[in-house]
């Protein structure tokens, strides 16, 4: 397996690896502009692939924020392109990891001492490596164990990454300097809650304690006293990941079992504990030999606020959407609708999302759901592209809407991935309480 010895840490180092990757895209692009004379049926799939395989290259050297931005476009699969999905989706679990002998030197720097000096047996070699961090087995007093070492430098260049790519993300996203600093002081205050892993300790006990009652759903223990800020250490769980399974799962009464506990645990975190795991891809899921789901990963916690809380799943209601008293006030609540709106942006907008909502909630709206309907994710998809292309859409102010919209949004169409991953039939308006 190939592994990395070092990591560019500085925002000198930083910065040049994302030049040098922008000039192989601009490569890239001269290649697709002769292709395109000669062969143009399949020169936007060769560039896709070309771009797709260069930023992933570039990225995964940088680990941290900048790789963890590729982990979260890696969900958007109905709105990226099949080659970018596909090479995003390797940051979930499966990126280089570190060597031997610089774990071993980041595990001394992270605890004061060598791992073999608190375990009785330890792996140096990685067994999983995503964006933050890299997963070891190891033992103690007879206990399986996973210890998860975070990359060196990871937390130190969350600043300097967002930096750079604040420009780009203006520009993909027509975001306007003035009012901005709140979307992206979100976005840095998550990832760096995500390299805390003393605070992840803290929040993966207290989901897992609360949501213990539901049923085929299983939690590792963490233990404090093998774990530190930047290394955490939980039972080793026994399983495939949820892509693993949902690829080689014929049995549609097991995939319905398994989407009904994820379903439920979400369900219950949005609405009874008010904050939710808002990380929700394939890595983070395993599902064990007796058809459980074990949820593993607690780094990205988003608290969803009582005055986010009402006015989002109020819209969720087809009377409140459809009630134009009712959903005016939503809208202005969560900041999608502004006070010095135009008349013609004011329409503009309502008639926007009420073209998203009216698609997004239908699963909220049936008892059960069937999330392997493929004609409700391309008309998502479609949706997005519909808007993506829209001219009058980019001349108008696109900073609006809540900051929580940032996070809570990743978490639903994460959601909807996995479970239509599964293929899962789900019973949508009753859950675990």
């Amino acid at each position: 397996m190939e592994t990395i010895d070092s990591i560019p840490t500085s925002k000198i180092q930083r910065a040049t690896k994302l030049i040098s990757t922008g000039v192989k895209i601009g490569g890239n692009y001269l290649k697709y502009y002769g292709e395109k004379i000669t062969n143009p049926e399949s020169a936007r799939d060769n560039l896709n692939t070309n771009n797709a395989e260069d930023i992933y290259d570039g990225l995964k050297n940088l680990k941290g924020s900048a790789l963890k931005l590729a982990q979260m476009l890696s969900m958007e699969k109905n709105f990226l392109p099949q080659a970018y999905v596909e090479k995003f989706s390797l940051s979930q679990f499966s990126v280089p990891p570190l060597s031997a002998p610089l774990v071993v030197k980041t595990f001394r720097k992270y605890f004061g001492k060598s791992p073999l000096d608190l375990f009785d047996t330890f792996d140096a070699n990685a067994i999983n490596a995503a964006s933050i961090g890299q997963v070891h087995k190891a033992s103690a007093d007879g206990k399986q164990l996973a210890v998860k070492i975070q990359y060196p430098g990871v937390a130190e260049s969350i600043s300097t990454d967002l930096a750079l790519v604040k420009p780009i993300a203006m520009k993909m996203f027509n975001i306007q300097a003035k009012d901005s600093d709140k979307y992206f002081k979100e976005v840095e205050t998550k990832l760096t809650e995500e390299t805390n892993y003393i605070l992840e300790i803290a929040q993966s006990s207290e989901i897992a304690e609360a949501c213990s009652h539901i049923p085929n759903l299983r939690f590792p223990v963490y233990y404090p006293e093998y774990s530190c800020e930047r290394v955490i250490t939980m039972d080793w769980m026994s399983g495939r990941h949820l892509s693993e399974f949902a690829r080689s799962n014929p049995d549609q009464h097991l995939a319905n079992k398994i989407g009904q506990a994820l379903w439920d645990f979400y369900m219950f975190q949005v609405h009874h504990l008010r904050k939710v795991h808002a990380d929700p891809h394939p890595g983070n899921f395993l599902v064990d030999d007796q058809d459980n789901l074990i949820a593993i990963d607690f780094g990205c916690i988003k608290e969803i606020p009582e005055s986010f809380y009402t006015p989002y799943f109020d819209l969720a209601e087809p009377e409140n959407l459809n009630d134009p008293v009712i959903y005016h006030k939503r809208l202005v609540e969560l900041e999608i609708l502004k006070p010095k709106d135009t008349e013609k942006e004011i329409v503009y907008f309502s008639n926007l999302f009420k073209d998203v909502l009216g698609l997004l909630t239908q699963p909220f709206n049936s008892d059960t759901f069937d999330f392997s309907d493929e004609t409700f994710f391309q008309r998502l998809a479609a949706l997005g592209e519909k808007y993506a292309n829209d001219k009058e859409l980019r001349k108008m102010n696109m900073n609006r809407g809540s900051k929580h919209f940032i996070y809570m949004n990743r978490t639903f169409f994460g959601l909807f991935s996995l479970l239509h991953d599964l293929k899962a039939v789900v019973e949508t308006k009753q859950f675990a309480v």
